[in-house]
């Protein structure tokens, strides 16, 4: 199974055996002979289609040969490679889980043409059993997909928290070494591109914004806020009388109210 953007792709064959009695014979007459291998396009086939396709293709292009036994069984497993439609929740990326579904049924077929032997559990409600309508039976197959985390948790998840935590340093550095700007900017283009590497990885969906994503862009709101605060830092610190005057109300707090 390979998932997509909201379509996932299923590579499988299905087993299909019905009986069709124009096909019963007594092996004693026909040498022993108890089954048949035969061209599925000349013998009635039933029409299982995918009812939530997503590409249109609602029909089984390779055409296997099918096994006939002399009891009238006939056994068709023709391989297929299904393609349907998911909804995607990307909200807890890259430890997500996917519950995606798929929908068989006949096309022609409806509920007023076979009977039902068995029904587990007992139905209670007797509505649906009087609704005159056609009612179309169909098997659904729940498939549940969990992302496997450790190339995201190396490559995005660790780098990404350690590059939050460099921003910090910033602070530590001395403004001496002309180094503040140059680092904490670095961290914040790092960031950056970490923000568009996971936006490539991600589906595209509305359902939700994910976790991790949430955190890049708070952590690129912070240290943006770091990128400011040490521009600050350096303007106060390289002040000195013969490049900047001293504010007056500096002066009045600093100088006359403060000491007293």
């Amino acid at each position: 199974m390979q998932p997509d953007i909201r379509t996932h792709y299923l590579s499988s064959f299905m087993v299909q055996e019905w009986r069709d009695y124009k096909f019963v014979w007594n092996p004693d007459e026909y040498g022993g002979v108890t089954e048949l291998y035969v061209p599925s396009e000349h013998i009635w086939l039933p029409d299982i289609v995918v009812y939530n396709n997503a590409d249109g293709e609602y029909i089984i292009t390779t055409m296997t040969k099918a096994i006939l036994y002399y009891d009238g069984r006939v056994s068709w497993s023709p391989p297929a490679i299904f393609k349907t439609y998911c909804e995607i929740n990307v909200r807890y990326f890259p430890f997500d889980k996917q519950e995606c579904f798929m929908k068989f049924g006949s096309w022609t077929y409806d509920g007023f043409q076979w009977s039902q032997c068995r029904l587990a559990p007992p139905r209670d409600d007797p509505a649906p059993l009087m609704n005159t309508a056609p009612v179309t039976p169909h098997i659904y197959f729940n498939i549940t997909l969990r992302r496997k985390t450790l190339f995201y948790t190396v490559n995005l998840i660790i780098p990404s928290v350690g590059l939050s935590y460099l921003s910090i340093l910033v602070f530590y550095l001395p403004a001496d070494s002309g180094e503040k700007v140059v680092l904490v900017i670095s961290v914040l283009l790092s960031q950056t591109m970490f923000f568009l590497l996971i936006s490539e990885i991600i589906p595209p969906t509305s359902l939700s914004v994910p976790l991790l994503g949430r955190y890049l862009l708070f952590t690129m709101f912070m240290v943006g806020a770091s990128v400011l605060l040490t521009i600050l830092v350096l303007n106060i610190h390289y002040r000195k009388p013969s490049t900047h005057r001293m504010a007056p109300w500096v002066r009045q707090f600093f100088i006359h109210m403060f000491p007293k």
